[in-house]
């Protein structure tokens, strides 16, 4: 069955079409739980650049610059306080879901 490049005159071309598409392009569907593991580990593995970096400079390494430490700081730091906004927010709707009654 081949897609042709001619205007669709039908409701089944159309399916046949959507259904061909489907099949064509996978989709990786993941969940919340995979999202976040994700998250919490580059949120990780940023901080622990970040205090790498920072021995390095210290140490007086000389291809490590202040500007990359200070920088990978800032990232492990943005990403921490994302982190903890998303756990907030998840503690929060989990109270709210609790408190409802039924």
């Amino acid at each position: 069955m081949e897609l042709s490049m001619k205007p669709l005159d039908s409701i089944e071309s159309a399916t046949r079409a959507s259904q061909l598409l489907r099949k064509s392009t996978p989709v990786h569907e993941t969940g919340f739980q995979d999202a976040l593991a994700d998250a919490l580990k580059t949120t990780s593995a940023l901080g622990k650049e970040a205090g790498r970096l920072q021995d390095e400079f210290t140490l007086d390494n000389p291809t490590v610059s202040l500007e990359e430490t200070m920088v990978a700081g800032q990232k492990a730091g943005i990403a921490m306080q994302a982190t903890l906004q998303v756990r907030n927010k998840l503690v929060q709707a989990y109270s709210d879901i609790m408190n409802m009654q039924v």
